[in-house]
């Protein structure tokens, strides 16, 4: 049916704004290495990791356990976002000088507008405000127990171990690659910056992230993209209020700028992904239809750690995404898949 315009007003969209530092990458570290279930899907090899953690100090190993218990790691990312920190002790001195109250506010996830004041209440040590928070993020699998740990911990405790966790991370493992890293970094940021200025918002967050369709959402104004390395092929994604946060993989030309012929990450990691015939029959199966992981794992007669081990690569390709708890597959992707290699072919 046709529609009679009679305003002029536009669609409303977000603007975006680009921030990177060897801060979030340090966290996103820490977050990193203490993901037990995603780590044999990053980029470094899992035998890069144990040998990474074989020459961290002991009480950079405690610290960890501590993190992987208790998702601390969310604590720093939350806490970074307070303010843009020059540098490692810039963030130290904040971290110091936080109230009690105020610390376990800022650490408790945002989770929307209209529970601002459960948030604040939990803070203070509302029981039933802290219940209904878990109550209200039941369907994520560690912001219960993290809320919980978050709202019941010695605050004192909670302070020196993220400044100890913080400070280890960044002189033992940041610190010996600094100059690189920053390089990385910096390089990617400016990459993007450029690419801002011709593209529209959501088209430059597709873009950025390697697929991922981010449409206007009410209360969000702004989406921060963060570059970082430590995560690749990943996107992290989090809530901050008023702003949707991807922390992105950066692209191979930012780490190999010298190299003309590098490939898109994700035009590799596609190629990977389907290069396996146990996927290529997923990606057929989910063709046209949405499917739960039991419907795949009975339809390719594999056991239920296999299949969701696939899956998880698709997904890291870009090309299959979960909605609902179904899996579907992201059909524009796998058409573009051609056009992505014959624009690389024809890159001088």
């Amino acid at each position: 049916m046709d529609v009679l315009h009679m305003t002029s007003r536009k669609r409303e969209t977000y603007e975006v704004r680009i921030e990177s530092s060897l801060l979030w990458e340090s966290a996103l570290g820490i977050a990193a290495i203490t993901n037990t279930r995603l780590i044999d899907t990053l980029e470094k090899p899992k035998a890069s990791w144990d040998k990474l953690k074989k020459s961290l100090s002991k009480s950079l190993i405690r610290d960890l356990d501590y993190v992987e218990k208790n998702n601390t790691w969310k604590s720093l990312l939350l806490l970074l976002h307070q303010r843009g920190f020059g540098s490692l002790q810039e963030f130290i001195t904040f971290l110091d000088d936080l109230e009690d109250e105020e610390i376990k506010y800022l650490c408790i996830p945002y989770i929307g507008l209209k529970f601002q004041e459960l948030r604040m209440l939990a803070s203070k040590g509302d029981v039933p405000s802290r219940n209904r928070l878990k109550d209200q993020t039941d369907d994520n699998p560690y912001y219960p127990g993290y809320i919980e740990f978050i709202c019941t911990t010695n605050v004192h405790k909670l302070k020196k171990h993220l400044m100890g966790v913080m400070t280890r991370w960044y002189e033992e493992v940041i610190l010996p690659e600094q100059e690189t890293l920053s390089a990385i970094l910096t390089r990617d940021r400016q990459s993007k910056v450029e690419m801002s200025e011709k593209l529209n918002p959501e088209a430059l967050v597709e873009w950025a992230t390697g697929g991922i369709t981010y449409l206007p959402e009410p209360a969000v104004h702004t989406v921060l993209l963060i570059p970082q390395s430590i995560y690749r092929p990943w996107n992290v994604e989090g809530d901050v209020e008023g702003v949707k946060v991807f922390y992105y993989p950066v692209a191979n030309e930012s780490i190999y700028p010298d190299d003309k012929d590098m490939p898109s990450y994700f035009l590799v990691q596609k190629h990977k992904a389907l290069g396996d015939e146990a996927r290529l029959r997923m990606v057929k199966f989910l063709k046209g239809s949405e499917r739960t992981l039991q419907e795949i794992t009975n339809e390719l007669g594999m056991g239920k750690s296999t299949v969701h081990h696939h899956l998880k690569i698709l997904r890291s390709a870009r090309l299959v995404e979960t909605l609902d708890g179904k899996y579907r597959l992201k059909e524009n992707a796998v058409q573009s898949l051609s056009n992505e290699l014959k624009h690389y072919l024809k890159k001088e």
